[in-house]
């Protein structure tokens, strides 16, 4: 994170005696890049070492599809049965190294408390209200919000009552960070950037634990599961400051740059991972030379993959994409809009679209739930006439409503 924080009570140095009701706190520094990069520091109650259950361990198994073609997506997302809580209930979509990509739509409540320790998560709320409560303090989000949950933290999903919930969900083994070309030699976001620190929501209470009794805590560690029961409530912190803590940002803050031509996709980019990047595509004004056509050119993603997430918006004109729709388009393939929008798009001056892009630089692998989504037709959405098989148009069943709108 790019500036500093801090809830509670702290003492006036770094490591010296603090503490509560004349206990001395436990205090723990938790950082990136061993003592190197940011940190914060938190004082505890009680050591946050203390186990006094250890639970079974519980590997990751993943399903993967291996089409028998290569070719681009559309997956059918809305309709994915609801399950689980906020954690138990992602549904892996696709993945590789740097990236997991999963859909979550909750139906219970979290009953013990989870820690990713070994993935940055950003979690993007497409339905729901509610609050995460973590050892940070409590971290509000409603509709259209990124939650950044950085390794380390523990927390749990409490949504508001009668709330639907639905999130799509990404997990790397990188760090989240914000586009270095949106900031300054000090970190401070520069006036070029598409948001600005006042639109960065951290932790708004800390709320200190003093329960006693049996408390579950699911750890993400080595590609599986650790349960660890502890004798104290996890959120026993009685202050903490520094550089690393959850966070929301709204996709409805970003502020979109308009170019006199077409913008490329990288104008749109709110978070950076190793080798992939989060985009967040809103409403705006379109490109102003009387000349300019208003929509994607073609491209091909040589070097890359690019996976985009329909949140809300009029797709009328581009039947076949609804809400919650996924399109993949892979690494090797062109693709834009279908013969005859270009031409159709000129004179318009504005969208009204919400999209959520995730472009990878090493190629995606597909689970057996993306086969279950996947319509099959979109590859042939850009033919010309109907001797595809599907008896469709093009105006009828039409691609490239991607990032570009």
């Amino acid at each position: 994170m790019p500036f500093y924080q801090r809830l509670g009570d702290l003492p006036r140095k770094r490591h010296i005696v603090h503490r509560d009701n004349g206990t001395l706190l436990t205090e723990e520094v938790m950082g990136f890049e061993g003592f190197s990069g940011l940190e914060s520091i938190l004082y505890h109650l009680q050591s946050p070492c203390r186990v006094i259950a250890l639970g079974e361990f519980e590997p990751i198994v993943r399903t993967e599809w291996v089409p028998d073609a290569h070719a681009h997506r559309h997956l059918r997302t809305w309709d994915v049965p609801p399950a689980g809580d906020a954690v138990t209930g992602r549904q892996l979509l696709m993945w590789n190294n740097d990236v997991e990509i999963s859909l979550c739509r909750p139906t219970e409540l979290m009953e013990g408390f989870f820690r990713n320790g070994e993935r940055d998560e950003v979690v993007f709320v497409h339905e729901g209200t509610g609050v995460v409560e973590t050892v940070f303090g409590d971290v509000p989000y409603k509709n259209g919000d990124y939650i950044v949950l950085p390794r380390g933290t523990t927390y749990r999903f409490a949504p508001a009552d009668e709330s639907e919930q639905r999130y799509l969900v990404f997990e790397t083994p990188g760090l989240i960070t914000i586009p270095k070309r949106y900031r300054n030699e000090h970190g401070q976001l520069m006036e070029h950037a598409p948001y600005y620190h006042r639109d960065i929501h951290p932790p708004t209470e800390l709320r200190t634990h003093r329960d006693k009794g049996e408390f579950v805590v699911k750890v993400r560690v080595r590609d599986g599961y650790q349960t660890y029961v502890i004798d104290y409530h996890p959120f026993d912190v009685v202050g903490w400051d520094g550089y690393v803590y959850p966070w929301t940002f709204s996709i409805h803050d970003f502020e979109p740059i308009t170019g006199r031509i077409h913008m490329p996709p990288p104008s749109h980019q709110t978070f950076a991972g190793p080798n992939f990047v989060i985009c967040s595509f809103c409403p705006r004004k379109l490109d102003f030379d009387p000349e300019a056509i208003p929509i994607p050119y073609h491209h091909s993603n040589l070097q890359s993959e690019e996976m985009i997430y329909y949140v809300d918006g009029n797709f009328s004109s581009r039947k076949g994409i609804e809400l919650g729709s996924v399109t993949l388009h892979p690494t090797g393939l062109p693709h834009g809009p279908q013969p005859g929008l270009a031409e159709k798009s000129l004179g318009m001056t504005e969208t009204h679209e919400y999209a959520v892009m995730c472009d990878t630089f090493n190629p995606l692998r597909l689970t057996a739930l993306a086969s279950d989504l996947d319509d099959g037709k979109y590859m042939y959405s850009w033919a010309e006439d109907a001797t595809t098989g599907n008896g469709r148009t093009p105006d009828d069943d039409p691609a490239g409503i991607t990032s570009h709108f």
